[in-house]
C-alpha cells in the first residue's frame, strides 16, 4: 500500500487490535500500538506516575512520522478517546500532505465487550490491563466525535470488518490522489 495513516480508534477490549493486525496484513505495512510502547517505558524503569500514556502518543507519532517519510502506510493502534489525540493525528497527517482514515471499532453487545476485556490475555509484558468500570468511564468520549471515520462493530466477523477497512482506507487513499 502506498503512503497513507491509518488510525484505529476504539475502547479496550472491543477487538480495535484485531482488525489493525488483519487490516496490517492485507495491506502490507507496520502497526504502531500504543500499549506496547508505554509497557516498554515502564520495563525501561520510567515511572507509572509519569505521563507514559501521552509520552507512547507521542512516540508512536514520531514513529508514524518517520515511515510516511519513508514512503510507508502505517497503522496507528491506540484508544484515541480523546479530543487531542485524534487531533495529534490529524495535524500529522496535516503535516506531511497525507491521507489520514480513522477507523473507529465498537462492540455493540455490552456483556460481550465485558468478557473480552476481563478475559483477554495478550502478551505485552508489563502492562496492566485496564479494568471494565476504567472502560466505561471513557465511553462517553467516543458520542461526543463528529469527524468522518468508519466504525465498526467487532460484533460482525472479523473477515467481514477487514474487507470493510480495506475497502474504506483504498476509497479514502483514491480520494486524495
Amino acid at each position: 500500500m502506498e503512503r497513507m495513516l491509518i488510525v484505529m480508534a476504539g475502547l479496550p477490549g472491543v477487538g480495535k487490535s484485531a482488525v489493525a493486525g488483519e487490516l496490517a496484513h492485507n495491506l502490507k505495512c507496520a502497526v504502531l500500538s500504543v500499549d506496547p510502547i508505554e509497557a516498554a517505558m515502564w520495563r525501561a524503569g520510567v515511572a507509572r506516575s509519569e505521563p507514559t500514556g501521552l509520552a507512547a502518543y507521542v512516540v508512536a507519532e514520531d514513529l508514524a512520522r518517520e515511515q510516511l517519510r519513508h514512503g510507508n502506510a502505517v497503522i496507528v493502534d491506540a484508544v484515541n478517546d480523546a479530543d487531542a489525540a485524534r487531533a495529534q493525528w490529524t495535524a500529522l497527517a496535516s503535516e506531511l500532505d497525507e491521507t489520514l482514515a480513522f477507523i473507529e471499532v465498537y462492540c455493540s453487545d455490552e456483556a460481550t465487550h465485558r468478557d473480552r476485556l476481563e478475559t483477554r490475555r495478550r502478551n505485552i509484558p508489563g502492562f496492566v490491563e485496564p479494568t471494565w468500570e476504567s472502560v466505561t468511564a471513557r465511553r462517553a468520549a467516543f458520542d461526543e466525535w463528529e469527524a468522518p471515520r468508519l466504525r465498526l462493530d467487532s460484533m460482525r466477523p472479523l473477515a467481514a470488518l477487514t474487507r470493510e477497512a480495506v475497502e474504506y482506507v483504498t476509497q479514502a487513499r483514491s480520494r486524495n490522489q
